[in-house]
């Protein structure tokens, strides 16, 4: 009887180890093919994944993700709302999965900028708003996470200069943004990464 429950033992550990081999062969593949352009090719993949895994949220997340950011200069309404609606279908089951989580949020405001840089006068008044209670509630769950301090400031900047303020006050939240990037690590394999580049960008231009 102890020989057996040893088997039984090893064969879940076994099987577990298998699968997620499996999930991180095909969480490279699915980055290779972003990496490669293949943005369709990505998300599909991403998306299968996702189907399989069902209590893994970064799949899920990177599919919405994908969505949004094919969904910037997109003039046609109607593809636009096709993907912005896979976006947040994908983002809800993330959510689902792992609630209170403020790379979440930040993306659920890129789908909302998504829907007000394509039309600010018909999204811009209701989703300005949700956009700012958003960013908010991911800094108070994560206020040394870089993607999210960057993120709202970015945010705050564009809010700014859409009502002729002055953009200067949240150069100091970029520059944070830029020294956390430079220590912030993840033990969770595949968690975002993005953010560093753009928030380099922004801090030299704040210095001009």
């Amino acid at each position: 009887m102890k020989k057996l429950i040893i088997f039984i033992g090893a064969l879940i550990l076994a099987q577990s180890t298998i699968a997620q081999d499996q999930y991180s062969k095909g969480m490279e593949k699915a980055f290779q093919l972003w990496k490669d352009k293949k943005m369709t090719d990505a998300s599909n993949l991403f998306e299968r994944i996702a189907m399989a895994e069902p209590d893994e949220w970064l799949p899920h997340y990177y599919v919405a993700q994908i969505n949004t950011l094919i969904s910037f200069g997109e003039t046609d309404g109607e593809k636009l709302a096709q993907q912005l609606g896979k976006a947040k279908e994908f983002l809800d089951l993330a959510k689902a999965i792992s609630p209170e989580n403020p790379e979440l949020l930040v993306q659920e405001a890129v789908i909302n900028t998504a829907w007000i840089s394509f039309d600010g006068a018909t999204y811009g008044m209701t989703l300005s708003g949700k956009n700012t209670q958003l960013y908010q509630k991911a800094l108070e769950l994560a206020p040394d996470n870089p993607r999210v301090v960057f993120s709202k400031a970015e945010w705050d900047m564009g809010s700014a200069r859409y009502f002729g303020k002055d953009t200067t006050p949240y150069c100091k939240d970029v520059e944070r943004a830029v020294e956390l990037f430079a220590t912030f690590k993840s033990e969770t394999p595949f968690y975002p990464r993005w953010g560093k580049e753009r928030a380099e960008q922004v801090l030299a231009s704040c210095k001009e």
